[in-house]
């Protein structure tokens, strides 16, 4: 692979030598590099994921579609690339900004190289790109919207990319879980990953859970499977009475992408329906937002958000800390919470709320991601919490 001396991240709008992909961000700044993966351009939020391991899961984390994901940590490449790390069949990620080179896979449970596996799903990239410098833009004056672009003729029209960005949108007001969300109902029966095993099978459930499918991530289905349920997933836009219809012990509101406003409209009213019925009810990330508009509380848009697999979040209720994944860019105003809705845990880093319960109710909701993939496994407990909700509605 080349060295990462040439080209290196610039300003300038001419293209250095060498330079076959460029981060053009809506202001004109022009980050050069080396491209990777697939070929094109594509447009969205360029956010920043502290995670050292698991960019396969993080790539296809669906909660990811319109952002582009720069990776603070340098060696991306070095475990390759097989089936079983996904979150999702179809990645929705715009893109991912790279400081070096893709390194040779050197991991025994490699199937392919990074580069070949981007290319496969349509996914670009850039290397070379001083990332730590990017990563402090980002923190301190908020998440950019950017556009990737990969031309290895080195052919770039600067004004025209730089326009793209700034035409975009933003996540703010955006309804992407429609893009993400499955196209009819399923049943779920693979359960968690395990050495010299792989993926097992749910085979004697003990409750049924039914899953609304904002963008969920695969490995919370085999931890809700792995937990002794019957998963059946259903699309973001069902109502409560198709959840209902199915006879669920439970409910669950999955992860996802974009502005849990834009989504909610549609989707809180029903929420609020199936936290009226009694039935235990947990959400994680964007179904814990939801939740929380579906009880009376607010969201809003934070600067660069919380991405990785290192954040500490304190237990409020046994001052236990945890180390938690998280992939999220809005949160839930604690200001605006009912005086029944209880926060349950809370970041280290800003204070920010990271869980929710309803006093007198089984409804309880965190943001983080207790499934890891990537990250530590603190936080599987909270799988077993929502059985024994579940349990405890049965009698």
């Amino acid at each position: 692979m080349s060295n990462n001396t040439s080209p290196e991240s610039t300003t300038t709008s001419q293209r250095p030598p060498g330079a076959t992909a460029a981060l053009v961000l809506a202001d004109g700044t022009v980050l050069w590099g080396r491209g990777i993966g697939a070929t094109g351009s594509a447009v969205g939020e360029v956010v920043f994921n502290t995670s050292m391991t698991g960019y396969q899961e993080v790539l296809t984390d669906p909660s990811y579609a319109g952002q582009i994901i720069t990776f603070t940590f340098p060696h991306i490449g070095n475990v390759g690339a097989n089936v079983e790390d996904v979150e999702t069949l179809t990645p929705s990620a715009r893109g991912a900004v790279l400081r070096a080179d893709l390194t040779e896979p050197a991991n025994w449970r490699a199937t392919r190289h990074l580069d070949a596996w981007m290319k496969s799903y349509g996914l670009i990239g850039i290397s070379g790109v001083d990332t730590r410098a990017l990563t402090r833009r980002i923190r301190d004056a908020g998440a950019p919207q950017g556009v990737i672009v990969h031309a290895p003729d080195g052919v770039f029209d600067i004004d025209a990319l730089a326009a793209q960005a700034r035409a975009w949108p933003g996540l703010e007001g955006m309804d992407l879980a429609k893009e993400v969300t499955c196209r009819q109902m399923h049943q779920w029966e693979q359960t968690c990953w395990s050495l010299g095993k792989g993926y097992g099978r749910q085979e004697n459930p003990r409750f049924h859970v039914v899953a609304m499918d904002f963008g969920a991530k695969q490995n919370i289905l085999r931890c809700l499977a792995d937990a002794g349920c019957k998963v059946t997933v259903v699309p973001a836009t069902a109502t409560a009475e198709d959840v209902l219809r199915l006879e669920p012990d439970g409910v669950f509101l999955s992860n996802g992408p974009g502005d849990p406003a834009a989504t909610g409209e549609y989707a809180v009213p029903e929420i609020r329906k199936l936290v009226d019925t009694g039935k235990p009810v947990f959400g994680i990330c964007l179904g814990h937002q939801m939740l929380a508009l579906a009880l009376g509380a607010k969201t809003y848009k934070m600067d660069n958000g919380h991405r990785g697999a290192n954040h500490p979040v304190k237990d409020l209720a046994t001052g236990k800390v945890e180390i938690t994944s998280q992939n999220h860019g809005f949160v839930v105003d604690e200001k605006t919470l009912p005086a029944d809705v209880v926060p349950t845990h809370r970041s280290l880093f800003d204070g920010s709320v990271e869980g929710l319960r309803v006093e007198g109710k089984p409804v309880f909701s965190v943001q983080y991601h207790p499934e890891a993939s990537p990250g530590p496994q603190d936080s599987h407990y909270l799988f077993h919490r929502f059985v024994e909700l579940m349990e405890k509605k049965a009698g």
